[in-house]
């Protein structure tokens, strides 16, 4: 679940900052003239000493936990930098990373100065900002929290979180590095979410399914009702299919507060089919078309119908752009982009003897579609599952998930997941609900461990169940832990 700009003027020394022109040369937001000295490592630890719901089991969800009056007065004391942004918003259960990262690639291949900001990261907290595909600097990162701590000191009666910190310090480096178009994930929900202070161009809705129930409700309709918080008055909504329940309250909230809303494979004609070959194995095509746009037959780099369904909404986001002006978006253009994409962290393999995929997947319907996307695209005799998720979880649906695809699962958790739940309550779980026995390790390196003894060549092992999983199985690969 998802901070820091600058300051538009101060009581000596009045500081005018005026808007320019994203094509123009970057844009110097006002700032403290004393700023603390700080190495990165120190600026990170001023900065997660921060409130951080991510690392919390617990949270209040309401207008004083989330409060968008703190944000918009950080903002304000930082020069607004969020209204000097050109912005595309989603919003979703699931997908919303994936559709961020396929509309920026392609908005990137059109020629546009293309900020990102998503989250969680797997890795580095510095993936969350990018521009171009590159991810804030070490230095720029230091640079923008010394600029930041001085103004966040004198806000000792608010106290903003980490997030709303960090998402204040992603709009201020696209709009200091001259970003002409950002696409920005929501963190948690929507409706209170810290990115909500936005003025998007267009916003979108992904998949909605059951997670973060504690705070956002127990049934869909409630659910739809957060996500749909980022409606605004006469802005264009692109949305997937829904399941009804969701559907009749993003309608309704779209009439009240008077958005544009349209469903793609209803409002905008859409469609996708899974073709396979001897050659070139099982695929994806998507088709699109609009009065602007006709992509016709794409294939799609990404794995899974739930992809399809992920670029079907992004193609029709840029769609609405290109009908806003933004005129260099050309289909030849979009479609190198979207060829070129690649999102870490979703069906990536990280290692090929044995055969290790990774993947987020971290609630039911993720679940659900990551088994079905191995089944039709990854050829394997047996599966070997390294699963370990958050406490917070709706933790049966993802075992009865599991236990449709899986031959033998390893329960383990992430050691830097202060919510992760007890591998061997999440066995018992397990045990109870297929009538199968699992494996418990309690790290996992143990767990890679006992999973690289169990397979052969023509195996698969598969890490999901949260990023803090897959992030960790990175590190491990890599050999940086």
């Amino acid at each position: 679940m998802p901070e820091l700009m600058v300051t538009a003027a101060r009581t000596k020394g009045q500081v005018q900052v005026k808007a320019k022109s994203p094509a123009k040369k970057p844009v110097k937001l006002a700032i403290p003239t004393k700023r603390p000295a700080r190495t990165f490592e120190s600026a990170m630890k001023f900065l997660f000493s921060h409130t951080d719901y991510e690392q919390m089991l617990r949270v209040r969800y309401n207008r004083d936990t989330f409060s968008l009056d703190r944000m918009r007065k950080l903002l304000k004391q930082l020069g607004d930098p969020h209204l000097k942004l050109k912005t595309v918003h989603i919003a979703g259960t699931k997908g919303k990373g994936s559709t961020c990262t396929i509309l920026a690639s392609m908005l990137q291949a059109c020629g546009y100065r293309t900020g990102l900001y998503t989250s969680p990261h797997i890795c580095d907290v510095r993936e969350r900002i990018t521009i171009n595909g590159d991810m804030i600097s070490q230095a720029a990162l230091t640079r923008l929290i010394c600029r930041a701590e001085p103004i966040i000191a004198k806000m000792a009666d608010l106290r903003p979180t980490f997030f709303e910190i960090f998402t204040a310090l992603a709009f201020t480096h696209f709009v200091e590095q001259g970003v002409q178009l950002a696409v920005i994930e929501t963190g948690l929900g929507g409706r209170l979410d810290s990115t909500n202070v936005l003025e998007p161009n267009v916003c979108g809705i992904t998949n909605i399914s059951y997670d973060h129930m504690a705070q956002l409700g127990s049934t869909l309709a409630e659910i739809a009702a957060e996500k749909a918080g980022i409606m605004k008055p006469s802005t264009p909504v692109i949305c997937v299919p829904q399941e009804a329940e969701a559907k009749r309250v993003l309608r309704r909230h779209a009439k009240e507060v008077k958005a544009n809303l349209m469903f793609i494979s209803e409002d905008i004609e859409f469609s996708y089919r899974v073709e396979s070959s001897r050659n070139a194995g099982c695929r994806t095509r998507v088709c699109l078309t609009t009065p602007l746009s006709k992509f016709e037959h794409l294939p799609m780099p990404l794995l899974g119908e739930h992809q399809a369904v992920n670029c079907g909404l992004a193609l029709a986001l840029l769609d609405q752009l290109r009908g806003q002006g933004f005129d260099r978006i050309t289909d030849a253009k979009a479609i190198a982009g979207l060829l070129n994409v690649k999102v870490p962290g979703r069906m990536e393999m990280v290692n090929q003897d044995p055969r290790v995929m990774v993947d987020g997947a971290h609630n039911a319907a993720s679940i659900q579609a990551l088994m079905r996307a191995i089944g039709q695209h990854i050829p394997y005799d047996s599966m070997v599952m390294v699963f370990g998720c958050a406490a917070d979880k709706d933790i049966r649906g993802m075992m009865d998930q599991i236990a449709t695809g899986a031959d033998k699962v390893i329960f383990t958790k992430a050691a830097a997941n202060p919510r992760a739940c007890d591998p061997r309550e999440l066995a018992e779980i397990y045990e109870e609900r297929s009538g199968r026995v699992a494996q418990v390790c309690e790290t996992l390196p143990q767990a890679m461990r006992v999973a690289h003894s169990a397979v052969s060549r023509e195996d698969l092992i598969c890490v999901t169940g949260s990023f803090y999983l897959v992030g960790e199985a990175k590190l491990l690969f890599q050999g940086r832990k």
